[in-house]
Formats: C-alpha cells, sequence, structure tokens
C-alpha cells in the first residue's frame, strides 16, 4: 500500500505556490506509507540545448555531507567552466552546456557513488526515507514554484526501506512514474528491457514500469501510446502517475484493483489515492470530481 498524489497547475498565476499546495496533499497519504517519499516537480527550465539533473548522494555516514564543492570544480573542468550546482542536502540540481546523453553519461563513468534521480530540461527529482512531512521539510519543497508536481510515500513490500528504492523512478529525459500496487510479470519485462539497452539501479518492480514507459518514449511513441502499450504488456495491479515535460498523465490496470480519485477546476488538475489528499487544495468543494475508469488513460498537457 502506497499514497500518490499529483497536481498540473492550470492558471499560471497560481504556479509560485504548486509547492504549498502539493506538500499538505502528500502529508495526507503518510499513513499508506510511512518509510520514504519523494517528489517530482517540474520548474525552472534551462535553455535549450542545456541539460538539468538530479543526484543523490546515497552511501552518506551520519552528520557526514557529500563535497559538492569538488564536484562543482570537476564538472566546470568538464564542461567548459558554466556548470551551475544548488545544494539540497544530500541532493544537488546541476545545470549543465550540454546535451542530456552526454552528461548522464559522465556522471556514470566519473560518479558511480551518485544516484542520478533524473534528467531533462525542467524536472527536479528528491526523496528520502522518513515522513512525508519530514522529507517535504528537508528540501524546501513548499517553498517551490513550477508547473506541475507527482509526490509518494511508501510503504515497502518488495524491497528493502531505501532512499534508491523510493520514488519517484525517472527513466528518460523530463520522464518520471509514481506507482500504487504490484506487477506480476516485472522480472520477465526487466529482462526483456536489459536486452534493449534499458539499466536498472533498483529490484523496485516500479522502476521496470518506469524504464518500460522510457523505452516506448524512444521508440518514438507519444506518452499516451505508450501508456497503451503498458496496457497489454505491463500485468499487475496498479494506478500509474506519470510526469512529463509538458504534463501529467494518469492510468489504473483494467480491473481497477487500487484506488485512485481525480478532480479539476478551471485552476488545477489534481489526482490522488484517496480524495482527502485533493481536500486540502483550494476550490476542492467546487471541483468536477471522478474516480478514474480502469484501463483509461487520462492527460494534460501545457497548450
Amino acid at each position: 500500500m502506497c499514497g500518490i498524489v499529483g497536481l498540473f497547475i492550470k492558471r499560471p498565476a497560481l504556479e509560485a505556490r504548486l509547492g504549498a499546495l502539493l506538500a499538505p496533499m502528500l502529508v495526507e497519504m503518510s499513513e499508506r506509507g510511512p518509510d520514504s517519499a519523494g517528489i517530482a516537480i517540474y520548474r525552472d527550465p534551462v535553455a535549450e540545448g542545456n541539460t538539468k539533473l538530479t543526484v543523490l548522494a546515497t552511501q552518506l555516514a551520519a552528520g557526514e555531507s557529500y563535497d559538492w564543492r569538488a564536484l562543482t570544480a570537476a564538472l566546470r573542468a568538464a564542461f567548459g567552466g558554466i556548470a551551475a550546482l544548488a545544494e539540497y542536502d544530500n541532493h544537488a540540481v546541476i545545470r549543465l552546456p550540454a546535451p542530456a546523453a552526454d552528461c548522464v553519461a559522465w556522471f556514470n563513468r566519473e560518479h558511480p557513488e551518485l544516484l542520478l534521480t533524473s534528467s531533462g530540461g525542467v524536472i527536479e527529482t528528491f526523496k528520502d526515507v522518513g515522513l512525508p512531512a519530514a522529507v517535504l521539510a528537508r528540501y524546501g519543497i513548499a517553498g517551490m514554484g513550477g508547473s506541475h508536481a507527482l509526490g509518494h510515500t511508501r510503504m515497502a513490500t518488495e524491497s528493502a526501506v531505501t532512499i534508491a528504492g523510493s520514488h519517484p523512478f525517472s527513466t528518460g529525459d523530463d520522464l518520471c512514474l509514481v506507482h500504487n500496487g504490484s506487477l506480476s510479470n516485472h522480472n520477465d519485462l526487466r529482462r526483456s528491457l536489459q536486452r534493449r539497452g534499458v539499466q536498472f539501479r533498483t529490484e523496485n518492480d516500479s522502476e521496470v514500469a518506469a524504464g518500460y514507459l522510457g523505452w516506448r518514449l524512444r521508440e518514438g511513441d507519444s506518452l499516451k501510446q505508450a501508456l497503451e502499450h503498458g496496457i497489454r504488456d505491463m500485468d499487475g495491479f496498479y494506478t500509474f502517475a506519470v510526469g512529463s515535460r509538458d504534463g501529467f498523465a494518469v492510468l489504473r490496470d483494467p480491473i481497477g484493483c487500487k484506488p485512485a480519485v481525480m478532480a479539476e477546476t478551471d485552476d488545477w488538475v489534481a489526482m490522488s489515492s484517496e480524495f482527502r489528499a485533493i481536500a486540502t487544495l483550494p476550490g476542492a468543494d467546487d471541483a468536477r470530481i471522478w474516480e478514474p475508469e480502469p484501463g483509461v488513460i487520462y492527460n494534460w498537457e501545457r497548450g
């Protein structure tokens, strides 16, 4: 049992409050997953041809800090002296004047001790063990603006409680997934994707689902087409919320075993595992509220 939330801002004037609106939604899901939490937030796009990455130092001893200053110097030497790094405790958001594939390859080669949690032009991803309120406070999520965001609070059932195993999982540029449920064919799917060059860092079945969608997008699918293929290829009970550069999508499995609720106003679109998270939003009393149909893809995009 896990809790997921998503919020897509429709009225630009509300974008500055995205983090402040998302934070109480995720806190309401604490009882569904008290061991870890994570947030993917879409904000502050980089210039065309540049890349934004979020990296996580996962192997720190108690009280230890990662040497971000040394990493900054190495990045400036490797990428022409224009690298920018913003510290968020054990995470860092890095902007580099190079394509995403080059940046990711450099990190995998030069700094395997760092977990790359997301890459692209807009996305920033933060995750940690602990209750949602503590994770949100640690990284200052409530003070962040942006266009849309996803959140997840986890109750680990298929793997150990680790930061790396926490959601969201990002396996493509500006793509991320949060998941409530379990896949029954994730081992077969993992092996099939590995033969196609997809790499995995954890044993979490949700990372397999994210890896599948990332592969389909690289094959030329739109997000909706990738999810349509997923209905055919991924077996199990699940609710997915998937973020992309321009919006987000929601999909329940064809049986509809796992809970989900959605709501929409002129200002925002929201989804959650339970309505009490949506009830924290301004205007929730007047929203159009519905339960997403099994096997139906719901998606919203900029423009």
